[in-house]
């Protein structure tokens, strides 16, 4: 589509807007910033861009050392470095000492592509929100992103901001509000009718959900979008009304179903029993890791595409005998 933008393009130019707004911003990278678009902060000034090289352990350190400074810092890589192989990093350095960090790799996901499996990152948000003091959100277009990060820029802590390589359609036209613990109800029934089934989609499966819930109404089924954003800490309030309104769950993901957003969500009804009135389903990657192919191939092999989330949706409906509302 031609409105479709990756949301790591949002990154550079919005650290070059934070800057120019007088916000004392810097990025480190460790040897990828043409790919992570930091390098358009190096161009409008190379004071505040740092590359380490291949040294992701050291981004984190010099990160935190200009946080320590009273910088706000960001770092680059692809997620897959960026969180796995700076864990400790990130733990010990960033979250243990509360230090305004600001975790923003990009190609996250398995619409990464050819890269294949070793660069497809689909365990980052589970390793994220597990931390103490980390905040997690993951935008599903590139207003959203711009949004996220200056959200996260003017927000004190560390964060982390999801970022993915393919291009997606724009779902948000405009600047909209975002907060952290916020999510954004995206699609619900016109009135005078209620919908059967509640869909928490994030990141690149965002616009997806919003696709399947357009048929599944053609099909006489309506369904709630929510997108949620921020993760960690999750917008519980507005899922459990939604969930309260509906009676059934499906989550959708460009992530792991174990410990992300399927996860979040299970856990917060769990421990709020009697809301759901039939089974929650979780749309993602089912415990196993990626391979190489173009990323509209591998999110319709790994069943994470409109029709995939259709096709849960209706099995759902069909096997609790939901009837749709008038």
């Amino acid at each position: 589509m031609s409105d479709s933008k990756a949301t790591r393009a949002a990154y550079g130019e919005t650290l070059v807007e934070l800057l120019n707004e007088g916000l004392d911003v810097y990025a480190v990278d460790a040897d990828l910033s043409g790919s992570t678009t930091t390098s358009k902060l190096a161009a409008a000034d190379p004071r505040r861009h740092i590359n380490v090289g291949i040294a992701e352990q050291n981004m984190i350190g010099v990160a935190a050392g200009l946080a320590l400074a009273g910088k706000v810092a960001f770092t680059g890589s692809f997620a897959i470095f960026g969180t796995g192989r700076v864990y400790d990093q990130i733990r010990n350095t960033v979250c243990y000492v509360n230090l305004d960090v600001k975790i923003a790799p990009t190609h996250a996901g398995i619409s990464v592509g050819p890269d294949g499996g070793s660069h497809q990152m689909v365990e980052d948000i589970a390793l994220m929100r597990v931390l103490p003091n980390m905040r997690v959100l993951v935008p599903a277009d590139y207003q959203a992103t711009k949004s996220l990060l200056r959200l996260a820029a003017q927000t004190p802590g560390p964060f982390y901001i999801r970022m993915g390589r393919a291009p997606v359609p724009a779902t948000y036209g405009h600047e909209s509000d975002f907060q952290v613990g916020g999510s954004h109800l995206l699609r619900a029934p016109e009135a005078g009718r209620s919908a059967a089934v509640t869909i928490v989609a994030t990141g690149y499966e965002v616009h997806l959900a919003l696709e399947a819930a357009k048929q599944l109404a053609a099909s006489g089924i309506e369904a709630e979008v929510i997108d949620a954003y921020s993760i960690k800490p999750l917008d519980s309030q507005a899922i459990i009304q939604s969930a309260r309104r509906t009676g059934a769950v499906v989550t959708a993901e460009e992530h792991s179903v174990i410990g992300g957003l399927g996860s979040a969500v299970s856990e917060l009804l769990a421990e709020n029993p009697g809301i759901l009135t039939r089974p929650l389903r979780r749309v993602g990657v089912n415990d196993r890791f990626g391979t190489s192919g173009e990323a509209d191939e591998l999110i319709t092999s790994y069943g994470l595409d409109a029709q995939a989330i259709y096709t849960v949706v209706l099995e759902l409906v069909k096997s609790q005998s939901l009837g749709q509302g008038k």
